[in-house]
């Protein structure tokens, strides 16, 4: 038995509520059990200086991530400064999401998730960026309820953590699994079955292909659950429409 009582193949209770705050052209808070993740996308109609140096006359996009952990999000305070850790996980969030847009279609403007840590347990990154791109496809709908772009989102990007504990492969770890594996790994992957990427790494071991495979079919059994909680956040968010917009 795990320690909040799920089988080895449940996910937590996770719940994805859209439209969390007034402002954000996106956002979304993700509640992945213990773990709160508020994401936020935010539009800026203009792209990196460096996009303009590379292609003056490009009218193609830039979706980039930021991500940040609150100081008392975690069992004791951390500093509120930029870690190592937080710029390889908000590189990683970036990657995932734009695997998740065509962005000739976004048009010259920069679209920045932001994912704000409020309460951690485990598995963080994963749910940033399954909240981020809820955030994410709601500021792209309010760009095209505006008519200024066609639907740029190719295909729904989610991730998971997975896991062996006592040679037992587990899905979506809470701190207390992901602490005690034997291997760690995150999945992410596209709503066509195909990944964006895959970071395993043997903490207490190694592991086979057998293994290897079982945790990347355990990764894809939990990730179709994670897209239809986000196509119910996607569809019950507001677009346009007068009252019906939150703005």
């Amino acid at each position: 038995m795990r320690p909040d009582g799920r089988t080895p193949t449940e996910l937590r209770t996770i719940t994805i509520t859209p439209d969390y705050l007034r402002d954000p052209e996106g956002s979304a808070l993700v509640c992945a059990g213990n773990t709160w993740v508020l994401c936020t996308a935010s539009v800026d109609e203009k792209v990196p200086s460096w996009m303009r140096a590379q292609n003056p006359k490009g009218q193609s996009g830039w979706v980039t991530a930021e991500y940040a952990m609150l100081p008392r999000a975690t069992s004791t305070r951390s500093g509120r400064g930029p870690s190592g850790r937080g710029k390889e996980i908000e590189r990683l969030i970036g990657r995932a999401l734009r695997a998740a847009i065509d962005l000739d279609k976004l048009g010259p403007r920069t679209i920045t998730v932001d994912c704000d840590v409020l309460q951690a347990d485990g598995g963080t990154r994963t749910a940033a960026i399954t909240g981020g791109f809820v955030a994410l496809a709601i500021a792209c709908r309010r760009i095209m309820a505006a008519h200024k772009i066609k639907d740029p989102i190719r295909e729904a990007v989610a991730a998971v953590s997975v896991g062996i504990i006592d040679g037992e492969a587990r899905l979506d770890l809470p701190y207390l699994e992901d602490v005690a594996a034997e291997v760690d790994m995150n999945v992410v992957m596209t709503g066509r079955g195909r990944l964006v990427e895959v970071q395993g790494t043997g903490e207490r071991g190694t592991f086979d292909r057998g293994q290897l495979d079982a945790m990347c079919d355990l990764a894809a059994r939990g990730i179709g659950e994670l897209f239809e909680h986000q196509r119910r956040a996607i569809m019950a968010a507001r677009f346009s429409g007068g009252a019906q917009d939150k703005r």
